[in-house]
């Protein structure tokens, strides 16, 4: 996934790139993290909401996904602050551009469904 460019600080602007796209490739390929920005959408939800719309996830589980989609900005934290703290979650733009490339997969997907199911169905009959 290199690219050449002229100049040494191309080639190093390049690299970093690369780097933090490997970095943020990782954190969005976790069990739980497209299913968290899929979730939010356009929505502002609070936490207890937000695990409400995911079925499965655990308490520690949605804690460390949402921590992660923080720190590389796709998604904003809010902390009012009331007794018992309220915490709203919602996507930033960065995590709305991530949302409409998921929707694409999705309609990718609901496009080529027959497609895949045959194609899974003749390698496991082959496989098996």
């Amino acid at each position: 996934m290199t690219e050449q460019v002229s100049g040494a600080s191309g080639t190093a602007d390049v690299t970093r790139v690369n780097a933090v796209a490997n970095e943020v490739f990782a954190t969005v390929a976790g069990r739980w993290a497209l299913p968290v920005v899929y979730a939010l959408g356009p929505d502002t939800l609070r936490f207890t909401e937000l695990r409400a719309a995911l079925p499965g996830v655990s308490h520690k589980m949605l804690t460390q996904t949402l921590r992660a989609l923080e720190r590389d900005g796709l998604v904003k934290r809010l902390v009012h602050p009331t007794v018992p703290p309220r915490v709203d979650y919602s996507l930033t733009e960065a995590g709305t551009a991530l949302r409409a490339t998921i929707d694409g997969v999705c309609d990718w997907t609901r496009r080529h469904l027959d497609h895949i199911d045959a194609s899974r169905r003749d390698f496991d009959v082959s496989a098996g």
